[in-house]
């Protein structure tokens, strides 16, 4: 339990980085900026059509009494934005990183560099590493949507479908949005998709204590757009927990690591070397 305390210490670490890095703040506030415009735009179409989407996929609900249609499809207007927004949270940040690639790269390079030890680069030419972060995105997005679809249907259920379902859809965005964010700082260490996933499995609640409060804060309009920058400045101080390097450099700070036997990587486990493959055993597997 002590990991969701270490993960949201490191939410507000980040936040506290750029806070004191003002021009980091300003440039970050960019990308995020442009993405909620285009996000705005979406939501108001389809909250728009929304109804008439869920009339058309429900005609067997046509020659329904009121007032039992409308309460149908009500609800099924509700968990089909609840769907949207879920899937928007994780979208909304790959976008975001993608639009500031080139920024959000040298922000997190930047908190490597004040933090001591070792600055990874890739050394990947831009487009190369736009592609790497596009691809990885969708099938961050694609594993999302199919999380969707299951909780949506899900919802359906008594009791059940409005208290647990929305519990596991806030820890399923939580667990996603922290991946992408990381993304940033462990592609850099050489740290695929393969890889990403059973390293954050394996400190699930540290990653849950920095997603799922930052999954929550991004449901409000505008907040994402200031948070973007010092989340990735957390995730990447969350990083440096993740992977050996954080464990021999930045020990020091006492973030989570200290539990870690010598040699090993988070949690007592090696951490596959970068550009390596998965240790064996840890093959990776849905979240």
């Amino acid at each position: 339990m002590r990991d969701l305390g270490v993960g949201f210490g490191y939410l507000v670490k980040g936040q506290r980085w750029v806070g004191a890095h003002g021009r980091w703040f300003g440039f970050g506030l960019l990308p995020g900026l442009v993405t909620l415009v285009l996000y705005a735009a979406a939501l108001i179409g389809l909250s728009y059509g929304a109804d008439d989407l869920i009339s058309w996929a429900t005609p067997f609900a046509d020659d329904w009494s009121s007032p039992w249609q409308g309460l149908f499809r009500g609800f099924l207007t509700a968990l089909f934005f609840a769907l949207v927004l879920f899937v928007a949270v994780i979208a909304f940040t790959a976008v975001t990183l993608l639009v500031g690639q080139p920024f959000y790269e040298s922000l997190s390079e930047a908190v490597d560099r004040s933090e001591g030890g070792d600055v990874p680069e890739s050394g990947l030419p831009l487009l190369r590493e736009l592609w790497i972060s596009a691809r990885d995105s969708l099938r961050i997005l694609g594993r999302v949507v199919l999380y969707g679809v299951l909780l949506f249907a899900l919802g359906f259920i008594p009791v059940v479908g409005q208290t647990v379902v929305p519990v596991l859809g806030f820890c399923v965005s939580g667990f996603f949005l922290t991946e992408e964010l990381t993304a940033v700082a462990l592609q850099r260490r050489g740290i695929e998709l393969a890889q990403r996933l059973p390293l954050l499995r394996r400190r699930r609640l540290l990653t849950l204590g920095f997603g799922v409060p930052l999954t929550l804060a991004f449901l409000v309009p505008f907040v994402a757009v200031f948070l973007m920058p010092g989340a990735v400045a957390g995730a990447t101080l969350m990083a440096r927990d993740l992977t050996e390097a954080g464990a021999g450099a930045g020990a020091g700070a006492g973030t989570g690591s200290g539990d870690a036997e010598p040699g090993s990587g988070p949690a007592g486990r090696t951490v596959p070397a970068p550009g390596g493959s998965a240790p064996a055993g840890d093959v990776p597997r849905e979240w």
